[in-house]
This record gives C-alpha cells, structure tokens and sequence, in this order.
C-alpha cells in the first residue's frame, strides 16, 4: 500500500475545508439525495461524499456504510484529489499497487473505486464525490459523465452553505449594531431632553424678568436661544419616535376593524367628527395593528400641524385589491410645492418650513413612515395641489 502524499497547496486546502463548517456536521437530505442517486446511476452499493480534514476522511454524506470517517492515510480520496484527471477510476484494488493491502480493500471487502474530486472556486480540492463496489468493474462514460455532474452540484451546494453563512454572520452583526445604535439614541435623547428642558424653561425666566425690569430691552438673542432648543428636542422627539416605530414590527399580527385605528387616533390627537372622517369602514385581517395605527396617526397629524386653514379637513379613506389593502389620507391644506414632493420621504427633509404653530419640521416622521410601510411590503405616494390640498396613498400587503 503506498499512503497517499499531501497536496503542495495543503494548509490554504484546509483553511478552504474549515471555511464551509461542513466537518462533523449532521446528515442532511440534500447531500444524502445526491448519494443515494450516485448509487442507483452507478449501480454500486457504497456512495460518499468526503471532505478530507487534516488526518482523517470526513464522510458528509454516507450511502452504504455505517460510519462517517476513516483514516486519511489508507483512503482512496487522498490519492484522488492528487489528480489532475477529472475522475480517479481504479477498477481492481487487488492489482494497483496503491491500493492492494489497503485495510478498506480487506477489512470492507472492496475491488472498485472511482471519485471526483470536489473543486472549489479557487481551486482546492476539499474532498470527493465517489462510488465503491464489492468486485473489479469498469465504468461506463455515461456513470463517468454523471458523477462528475453531481460533484459540480455538490460544491454547489457547498457554496450555497458559505453564501447563507455569511449572510447569517452579516445580519447578526447589523442587528447587533442596530441594536446598539437603538441603545445609544435612546441613552443619548434621554441625557439630552432634561439639559435642554432645563435651558427653554430658564431662558423663559430669564425673558420674563427682563420684561418686567427692562421693558425697553431687545429680547432676539434670548428668542434665538429658545427656538433652538425647541428645535433641538423636536429631532431629539422624532428620533425617539422612530426606534420606537421599529419595534413595532415585532408585534403579532392580528385581525383589527379600521374604525378602531380611526377612533383610536381621534381620541389621541383630541378631534371631532366634524372635521375628522372615516369614508369607508373595513375589516382588516392579519395587520400589525400597532404600525398600521403609527403610521395613520402620522400622516394625519402632520395634516392637522401643516394646514393652516380655518377649518382644516382630514379624512381616511380605504380600498383594496387581491394582495394589498390601501389606504387613503387626504387634507384640504395648502398643498405642497412641486418641487419639494421628490425629496418628501428623505431623512430631514421637510414640506414646510414650519407647522400652523410656529414649529420648524424636522423631516423624521414621514422618513419612519415610508420605511415602515415599505417593511409591510407596500409602498407611499403623494400628491399634492397648491391651495387645494394633499392625499397620501400607502399600500400594505395582506
């Protein structure tokens, strides 16, 4: 028997192996599908697939045997990935000089072996696609030209593992970020919201008295200061609002009546049927009711804040077709300029320059609604009449 030499590229061949986490792995279908294949095309009792660690034969998938490794220095497949042919075929053991005490031949009372070495995109070969049979035998071109198909499928498969892993890796680590990022603006606003109540309330003192002592003096600076720090906690507000909103998204999905959502953001933002409809009434089956109602509540708010009408007009209104409920959410504002419609949705991007209140936009809110809805699997669109008013139309997938 002559023991089987190492590859010259063996170290990065191993760190090639260990790369697809396949070695003392569980039996899975898909590898166990191509054996029992290999063996009904190859009429052969014993089919493998192998991965060759650094002094054992790893058997992924094992079709005939009862045992899923052997040693490195008496298999076949050591020789086989030396190779440069496509396939190995010894087809007497008992007369090839590598092979003819081999304990396999003896000890598992085999003659026949032939494998395809399993080659990787670089190149490495980490292990082999290969068939066994109790007497001497040849191959016939189609069993050659078969296996050697199914190894391509098997690196195919090895590939598509390290593919989904490192997507796995990926998303763990984004979500780990995510989650820190999430930790860190809560800390963050919560640190900033108490200095910044501390500087609005005392320059509110601070006016005051001067009002009341120096009644000729120019406030600017102090009015300067007081924007600024209502301006500051608004983004501080809109940054909390929108992790929260992303939370949302793990609730469970239930079955919800859109009068609930509507009367719900009716008590919240303190309307009246007067000036606040509901056009159409539905019953909504598996919705995350908590992001539904997030984003109506939004759009609708900001209908309210930016109308600067003396009788402003908010309705919702509802369709549907086969795969997605669509919402309506319609004011009679002043509308939106043409050309601030493209950049609506962009993070910091407002419509206005400030709301019916004085207050300035920070361009978070409809940010968080467009990537919620864009997570229900639908999408947002507006449109808008100087004068007249604006509809915002959002889809969300049954």
């Amino acid at each position: 028997m002559i023991k089987p030499e190492l590859p010259a590229n063996e170290v990065k061949r191993l760190n090639a192996v260990k790369q697809y986490n396949l070695l003392d792995t569980l039996p899975e279908e898909d590898y166990d599908n191509i054996t029992t294949l290999v063996a009904t095309l190859c009429k052969v009792p014993i089919s493998l697939i192998t991965l060759l660690d650094e002094d054992r034969n790893f058997l992924k998938s094992h079709y005939g045997l009862d045992f899923n490794e052997s040693p490195r220095d008496i298999s076949f497949c050591g020789h086989a990935i030396l190779s440069d042919d496509p396939i190995l075929i010894v087809e007497d053991a008992s007369k090839d000089v590598r092979f003819h005490d081999n304990p396999i031949i003896t000890e598992n009372n085999v003659s026949f072996y032939a494998g395809v070495p399993l080659l990787n995109p670089d190149g490495y070969a980490l292990g082999t696609l290969c068939v066994y049979d109790n007497t001497p035998r040849t191959f016939t071109e189609e069993q050659k030209t078969s296996l050697i198909i199914l190894a391509k499928q098997v690196v195919k498969l090895f590939e598509l593992r390290l593919k989904n892993k490192t997507l796995n890796d990926t998303l763990h680590t984004l979500e780990e970020r995510h989650d820190m990022l999430n930790t860190f603006a809560n800390k963050v606003s919560h640190d900033l919201k108490s200095p910044l109540a501390n500087i609005t309330s005392l320059t509110s003192l601070f006016k005051d008295e001067l009002k009341a002592s120096h009644p000729e003096i120019d406030l600017e600076y102090l009015n300067y200061i007081e924007e600024s720090a209502d301006t500051l906690r608004a983004y501080i507000d809109g940054i909390l609002k929108h992790y929260k909103s992303e939370k949302l998204l793990d609730k469970d999905k239930i079955e919800t009546k859109l009068e609930d959502v509507f009367n719900s953001i009716k008590t919240v933002l303190n309307l009246n049927d007067s000036n606040f409809k509901l056009l159409k009434k539905a019953s909504l089956n598996n919705v995350n009711t908590y992001v539904l109602n997030q984003i109506l509540l939004n759009l609708v708010d900001n209908a309210y804040k930016y109308n600067f009408k003396t009788l402003p007009e908010v309705s919702i209104d509802f369709d549907e077709n086969k795969t997605h409920y669509i919402f309506y959410v319609k004011d009679n504002g002043n509308g939106i300029k043409p050309e601030k419609l493209p950049l609506l949705f962009e993070l910091f991007h407002t419509a206005h320059h400030e709301d019916s209140k004085g207050n300035k936009g920070t361009g978070i809110g409809l940010f968080t609604v467009k990537s919620l809805i864009n997570k229900l699997g639908g999408t947002i669109t507006v449109e808008s009449t100087e004068g007249i008013g604006t509809t915002f139309r959002f889809t969300v997938a049954k």
